[in-house]
Formats: structure tokens, C-alpha cells, sequence
């Protein structure tokens, strides 16, 4: 699907754009590969990484709506990761939050509707799912607007949809290096928020994984959500350092106890796969078919029952200590 293609990543010299372009190169031959992001030390550091001569750098800001288009011509596929992300930072900075995370995904969808982009895959988060902090308010904003920019669309081409996941397993500002930080400069206890809480839990390899496959899935309008594991953040910590104590120090501001990725308050719209839930449109395509219940490689999906929700502390799949520490050694082992 993406060989001789184009495709153009946002905020791509963060951890995800970083394995999906890693991922795109050794599965598929693209014609370009374009990470664009503002931070230009990464760029520098990405390119002695990924010198393949299909690759491309492009400084730029989401929220510089102008470049986006720029950077947009002839673009097949489109993966939108940017986004500030970090709960503490998105309370203390609410409108540099809004900038880029809510007008920022306007600019991505007028950018590909203006340059006729094939097909754009926006990535969310379970934090937007019944959102108690500014981050998930941000990203929930944005997914309404990806999922409503198929009607905006008109006679252009574009398909837009969003993929939604839990917590990377070792990214970047991420609980696992930071407990490790802890554990290697000799600490004797391990902060916990909550001893009740939990977390879904993905690979970033399965994370990418997922957003091809729904590439080749996508009608347009869908919310895309894996199954996935979950972990219970006491377990994580006995699975890192089993000999340390645990320090309880409260729910940081904009934090929940369980994370949600498909809301009660949608299971009218949500519906079952084998591996996977899609959220339909709150509202009706008026150009685009309104059926999900079959996606463009022959799955399909049943509706769930009312009041479903899929959250990490319902999950009917945990992961073991033993379980967590093979995912971490694994995880490690790949970086």
C-alpha cells in the first residue's frame, strides 16, 4: 500500500514517527518519507539514523497552517502525531495546548483537503475519552474535528480518521524510564499516585502496527481502538524493582484512577472487531458511506451492548509481573 507513496508524518522525530518510519522503510519502498516538526536538533539527530534518499526534513510548526500546505503537495498519506502531550505541562500552558493541539489539527485538515491528500490518520489518546484534564479536552476537540472534516471535505478525496491507544510502554516522559531513572540513581522507594490504578499498555511496534493496518481499513470518520492489555501501576513497580518500598503520593492534577478508551456514553456507536473497537460518527456523512460495520478489507464488526465501556480497570485482560517484566526486557532490548 505504501510502496512508490508518499507519506508525511507530524511531529515526526518523536518516538512513534521515529518506529513508523523505521517500520515504513524495512516492510515497504515509499517514494518520500516527510518528517515535519519544529525541533531541529532532532531533525539533525533523525537524519544520522535515516539517511535512505527517499527521506525528507521539513521545519515546521502545525500550527503554521501555510507550511503545512507547503510541505503537503503530492502527499498520498498523511500521519498526524503532533501534539503536546504531557498533563502537568497542558494545565500550567493551557492555551499553547489549544495552539497546536486543537488549531493545529484544523491546519493538518485544511493543509490535505487544499492538496487533495489521499487518506490522513490522526492519533489520539485514551485521555480523550470522558477527558478530566485539558490535554484530553484538547485531543477529544481534535478528534470531533477529524471525524467531521470527512463532510467537510466536499468533492475532495481525502479520508480522515483517528486511531485512539493507551500508554507507549517506555516512550518518552513515559512512568517505565522514569522509574528506571529512580531505580539507577539508588533510590529506596518507587512514587505511586494510587495503589488501585491502572493504565492500558502498548508497544510502540504494536502502536504502528495498528495504524498501518487502518490504513488499508479506514471508510473515513472512524475512531480506531486496539485491544490491548492493561497493567496495574503497582505491578509495573514490583515488575522493575521488587525489593523497593512504594511511596504514595497522591493523583497528580488532571489524572484518573482508571484510563477509558471506548465511553459508556458511545457504546450506541461502538462496535466490536476481533482485535479491535471503532467508535462510528456521532453525526451522518453526507458524501461518505455511513456504514462501519464492514471495513475496506472485509472485517466485521457487531455492535456492543449498551452501557459498554472499555476502560483499563474493567479490562478482562491484565498483564503478570512476570508477564510485565518480558515486555520491558523486550521493549529495551529494540530501543
Amino acid at each position: 500500500m505504501f510502496d512508490n507513496k508518499t507519506i508525511l508524518i507530524t511531529g515526526g522525530t518523536g518516538s512513534f514517527g521515529q518506529k513508523y518510519t523505521e517500520t515504513l522503510l524495512s516492510q515497504y519502498s515509499p517514494k518520500k518519507i516527510i518528517i515535519y516538526s519544529r525541533d531541529e536538533l532532532k531533525q539533525f539527530e533523525m537524519q544520522q539514523k535515516f539517511d535512505n534518499p527517499c527521506m525528507r526534513y521539513f521545519i515546521g510548526d502545525v500550527r503554521d497552517q501555510e507550511r503545512l500546505k507547503q510541505a503537503m503537495q503530492n502527499v498520498d498519506f498523511v500521519i498526524h502525531a503532533a501534539a503536546l502531550k504531557q498533563v502537568p505541562a497542558a494545565e500550567y500552558n493551557p492555551m499553547e495546548c489549544i495552539k497546536t493541539n486543537i488549531h493545529g489539527a484544523e491546519n493538518v485538515i485544511k493543509a490535505a483537503l487544499t492538496n487533495d491528500v489521499d487518506k490522513v490518520i490522526a492519533l489520539s489518546t485514551d485521555k480523550a475519552a470522558n477527558p478530566i484534564n485539558l490535554y484530553g479536552a484538547t485531543k477529544l476537540a481534535s478528534d470531533k474535528l477529524f471525524v467531521a472534516a470527512n463532510n467537510m471535505a466536499g468533492g475532495h478525496p481525502t479520508r480522515f480518521s483517528v486511531v485512539r491507544y493507551g500508554n507507549v510502554v517506555g516512550s518518552r516522559g513515559s512512568v517505565v524510564p522514569f522509574f528506571n531513572k529512580l531505580i539507577s540513581e539508588g533510590h529506596t522507594s518507587l512514587p505511586i499516585t494510587d495503589t488501585q490504578m491502572t493504565r492500558f499498555w502498548i508497544t510502540l511496534q504494536e502502536g504502528v502496527n495498528f495504524v498501518l493496518k487502518n490504513f488499508s481499513r479506514m471508510n473515513g470518520g472512524e475512531i480506531f481502538v486496539p485491544k490491548i492489555p492493561s497493567v496495574r501501576i503497582v505491578d509495573l513497580a514490583k515488575a522493575m524493582a521488587p525489593d523497593l518500598e512504594h511511596k504514595i503520593i497522591g493523583i497528580r492534577p488532571g489524572e484518573k484512577i482508571h484510563e477509558i478508551m471506548c465511553p459508556a456514553d458511545d457504546s450506541h456507536l461502538t462496535l466490536e472487531f476481533p482485535d479491535h473497537f471503532v467508535i462510528r460518527p456521532s453525526i451522518t456523512f453526507t458524501s461518505r458511506t455511513n456504514n462501519f460495520e464492514t471495513n475496506n478489507i472485509n472485517e466485521s464488526g457487531k455492535a456492543v451492548e449498551q452501557g459498554f465501556e472499555y476502560n483499563s480497570g474493567n479490562n478482562n485482560f491484565f498483564l503478570s509481573i512476570d508477564e510485565i517484566k518480558k515486555l520491558n526486557q523486550e521493549v529495551s532490548s529494540n530501543q
